[in-house]
């Protein structure tokens, strides 16, 4: 390698200089390898029948498979099994091939994939007299044997020696493998009750990998693999430097006249440029978005094999003579005039789609180089201070929100989470985790808020309790256990697995460590397995099935899944678990997308673990509460774990580790002490937990002759609670006259519950109320004004942000947009009186005066209650105990009627034509059992 990068600069004198050097440098590495054999028999024995051959972890694997039958490597020598351990595999030393074949029958390779090692006993082995027979991926009937796709583990390779061993040694001699959970024992999973790898918030690939309608495109190595999961239209992947070659030859023989192929910077500096050379060479169609963040993102960050800026990658492209070369930037001003080839253009992020609808109706070859940051690299930088962090948040007042998704569904990030209220599913901004990229500003809502704290204002928190007294708990473990970690990439699981085994060896323990992060470098999940014994591990440091003796569940949805589970027992395992639910991808893309069952994964838990003596908490809500952030909650459920006398360390030791690894230590170590309290004193946690201060709250109260009239009202008790929240809001919202036309419909349909038929139900009337009130409580500019006034949402900024933090409303007027400005602005402190005058102005609501009523929107938002009234009447006419479901089902349509402007006419659209399907299939059902009794007229 330094020939050649330097042979160059050397003179030839220089240049034998240097080959005597490295001779040198050969010859000792020769003799130390002759001193420390990297391949070596382990387990040896003139008696011996069976070899097992095996390299690297798989040999560890090999090792564990024999622990679980019930064997150490004395016992293995003593049933005629020797064992081989290759470090080196190519070029294989026959000589050590040749010495550890005598005598055997059989050699059994055990190796992951394609037969290469297999390949290389025969070739040493061939000729030889006496030669053993050689199996691995075939036994010598021909049948498969070691699994060639897929990872081999100790389970795996449990079963294939168990098979050759059955051939000599007696069943009572192995022990049986470990029982199986019972199918029926779990509870099937959904496929919502998945953690899937996600992009990180604020990825550039949120709107990069976005096609236009009627396009495809092509996935690529690296993060932009995952919008084959996403509604990106895109399939495929090849290997790196391949993207797009298929679709060279491809291209011939379909209708198809273009697609889009995602390529990363690092992919393309690497090898990636070949392909498109190709490409151009052979005038195919098609139109490369080529990411330029600056990193390789997905393995962590890393600087590219050569540093080429935007300038320097676009000007190569022209040179290769690609069609149109078009840059979008998060920033367009970053370029300056002759930064780029003349025919280069520099558009702004947000004309992403415009800028693909043009590179496609383009002939030949053509580039958009998205030129944006990694999110998750420029996290680090401002962490170390080497980038610029925002002097502003982005904040959603719930109030406003109408929970649409459109924020979600335009940003595509994790940070953008649906969030209960009585109102329904709300939207708001995971604070701690978002990466400040603002695409979520623009979902077309009113909803958003730039808040500037106050320089040096300190958030409320609540006070840290008192955790220096803590008495030390009772352990139920021996010093050897095997700890399992389930999680969410970037949520820190990796860090307590490297504190624990920091911890160990600080006490003498030997300890191993593996961390299974696949795509999940955040939002995905992230498993951890990490072995703690007082004598020298020997096994595989991945946990076997069955062979777990604790599971922190950072996660509870990456710790139900089946994968996981089969590593847990009945009667061995302990959980601590952390029971808060971080929203998953589809989630966030989706308003429709299910929600996982908190309750269906702590049972499917709970039925393979000892569910006497598990731990649960809410780990999020204590962090958040007393440190302002959700990371430390995995130091919370490690201290439960200490106190549950599930660790084999001493806490003043674990607190040790902390202090080494550096970053955050004094929050985690008080997080970790934080867990052990509350295992200590369970009431802590209610103590503890603050419930976040939502804009949904400080709505006025609902007067007195309200409260009467919904207290009279024939109401099922059930829905008593949630009309007379409505009712005040509906008060607040227009008048008392207004909230009581409300008011009587819902108890006109309350009088068609078929109590007595179906248990007196109420579900029915709370679909009606819940989706009266909202087509009712429309918002329009009056209603926007008096929510962004709320008491409630002053106070979820102040509590977010501290006190004096800077409110800007970042508002899109529907007479704005209505004339072509399609982009929002903003308004500063200065125009919180405007919102109070707008909000005193309600009183104009659907009157000639109003100013802002007359419009085609408008006029269609306030005909929806009665339109609404209408087909549920139409639906109470076909109602019978046979058809109630039936009838809910069409009721709670109407809350799908969300958003503001066109994401509302569009929602609107979809409830009619859905509504109207559903009463013509109620109305043709058959009449099984005659109509409730309807109310008088």
């Amino acid at each position: 390698w330094a020939h050649t990068q330097n042979a160059n600069l050397l003179a030839p004198d220089s240049i034998a200089q240097e080959r005597e050097m490295h001779e040198g440098r050969v010859e000792a590495a020769r003799r130390f390898i002759a001193a420390n054999p990297v391949n070596r028999i382990v387990v040896d024995g003139d008696d011996a029948w069976l070899g097992i051959v095996a390299a690297g972890k798989t040999y560890y694997d090999v090792i564990g498979a024999l622990e679980s039958l019930g064997l150490d490597l004395d016992d293995a020598r003593r049933l005629g099994v020797r064992v081989l351990k290759l470090g080196a595999v190519h070029p294989l030393d026959p000589a050590i091939v040749r010495h550890f074949a005598r005598g055997l029958e059989e050699i059994l390779v055990v190796e992951e994939k394609r037969a290469f090692i297999e390949l290389f006993l025969r070739e040493a082995l061939y000729g030889q007299a006496n030669a053993p027979r050689i199996t691995g991926k075939r036994d010598p009937s021909g049948d498969w044997l070691v699994p060639g796709y897929g990872e081999l583990d100790a389970t795996i390779i449990r079963s294939v020696l168990q098979a050759r061993l059955g051939q000599r040694v007696p069943a009572e001699q192995l022990r049986p493998a470990p029982a199986a959970l019972p199918s029926r024992a779990l509870i099937p999973l959904t496929v919502a009750e998945a953690r899937t790898p996600y992009f990180c918030s604020g990825c550039p690939h949120n709107r990069s990998t976005v096609v236009p309608a009627g396009s495809i495109a092509n996935g690529a190595v690296g993060c932009s693999t995952m919008a084959m999961w996403m509604d990106r239209e895109t399939t495929n992947i090849l290997h790196m430097g391949a993207e797009g070659v298929h679709w060279v030859g491809a291209s011939m023989f379909s209708d198809t006249p273009h697609i889009f192929q995602n390529i990363g910077d690092g992919t393309f500096l690497h090898s990636g440029s070949l392909a498109v050379r190709q490409a151009v060479a052979a005038g195919t169609n098609i139109t490369y978005k080529l990411l330029y963040n600056a990193a390789v993102a997905m393995t962590g960050g890393q600087q590219h094999d050569a540093d080429l800026s935007v300038s320097a990658v676009a000007a190569e492209l022209v040179a290769e003579g690609v069609a149109k070369v078009l840059v979008v930037a998060h920033d367009p001003d970053d370029y300056e005039p002759g930064d780029l080839p003349r025919s280069v253009e520099v558009w702004h992020r947000d004309r992403v789609l415009e800028a693909q609808t043009l590179l496609r109706g383009i002939a030949g070859v053509t580039v958009m180089i998205y030129d944006q940051p990694c999110a998750a690299d420029l996290r680090r930088k401002r962490k170390r201070g080497l980038a610029p962090t925002p002097s502003h948040r982005i904040f959603i007042n719930e109030a406003v929100c109408e929970g649409c998704g459109d924020c979600g569904a335009k940003s595509n990030c994790l940070s953008v989470q649906p969030v209960d209220t009585p109102f329904g599913r709300k939207t708001q901004i995971h604070q701690a985790s978002c990466n400040l990229d603002e695409t979520c500003v623009t979902g077309h809502c009113p909803a958003f808020v730039k808040v500037t704290p106050k320089p040096g204002a300190k958030r409320p928190r609540a006070a840290l309790p008192g955790t220096d007294s803590l008495p030390e708990p009772t352990r139920r473990i021996g010093r050897s256990v095997n700890v399992m970690m389930t999680g969410v990439g970037g949520t820190g699981v990796v860090t307590v697995n490297q504190t624990l085994g920091v911890a160990a060896r600080l006490e003498g323990l030997f300890s191993t460590s593996l961390d299974q992060t696949g795509l999940a470098q955040k939002g995905g999940s992230v498993v951890s397995h990490v072995r703690i014994d007082a004598d020298p591990i020997q096994g595989p440091t991945l946990i076997g099935d069955g062979a777990a003796d604790v599971l922190l569940a950072f996660d509870i949805v990456t710790a139900a899944q089946d994968a996981n589970l089969r590593r847990t027992s009945p009667d061995r395992t302990f959980v601590v678990a952390n029971t808060a639910m971080s929203p998953t991808g589809p989630q966030v893309r989706s308003v429709d997308a299910p929600a996982p069952s908190r309750d269906r994964l702590v049972q499917r838990i709970a039925a393979s673990t000892r569910s006497d003596v598990n731990v649960a908490l809410d780990a999020d809500g204590l962090s958040t509460t007393l440190f302002g952030d959700h990371l430390p909650s995995n130091f919370i459920v490690l201290g439960a774990a200490y106190q549950a006398g599930l660790l084999p360390l001493a806490a003043a030791t674990i607190e040790r580790a902390i202090e080494l690894n550096g970053a955050g230590a004094a929050t985690n170590i008080a997080a970790f002490r934080t867990g052990r309290l509350v295992v200590h004193d369970p009431e802590s946690a209610a103590r503890l937990t603050h419930k976040r201060t939502s804009a949904i709250e400080g709505r006025p109260a609902i007067s007195a002759a309200g409260r009467r009239a919904v207290e009279r009202a024939e109401l099922p008790e059930a829905v008593r609670k949630m009309v007379m929240l409505r009712f005040a809001d509906l008060t607040a919202y227009q008048s008392a006259a207004y909230a009581t036309s409300f008011l009587n419909t819902v108890v006109e349909v309350a009088r068609h519950e078929p109590a007595g038929q179906r248990g007196g139900q109420s579900a029915l009337t709370e679909a009606v109320a819940t989706g009266l009130h909202r087509l009712m409580a429309y918002k329009d500019e009056y209603e926007v004004a008096r929510l962004h006034r709320l008491a409630g949402f002053d106070g979820a900024v102040r509590e977010t942000f501290g006190s004096g933090a800077r409110v800007t409303y970042l508002l899109q007027p529907p007479a704005l947009d209505r004339i072509g400005m399609r982009r929002k602005i903003a308004l500063g402190p200065w125009f919180r009186p405007v919102l109070g005058s707008l909000a005193v102005g309600r009183r104009l609501r659907g009157t000639a005066l109003d100013p802002f009523g007359r419009t085609a929107h408008r006029t269609l938002e306030r005909g929806l209650a009665d339109e609404y009234r209408t087909i549920v009447r139409r639906a109470l006419a076909e109602l019978t105990p046979a058809t109630y479901d039936d009838v809910v089902a069409i009721a709670r349509l109407a809350d799908h009627v969300r958003g503001y402007e066109h994401v509302k006419e569009r929602n609107i659209e979809t409830w009619r034509a859905a509504s109207a399907a559903a009463l013509a299939a109620l109305a043709a059902l058959p009449a099984t059992t005659s109509p409730t009794a309807t109310s008088p007229a």
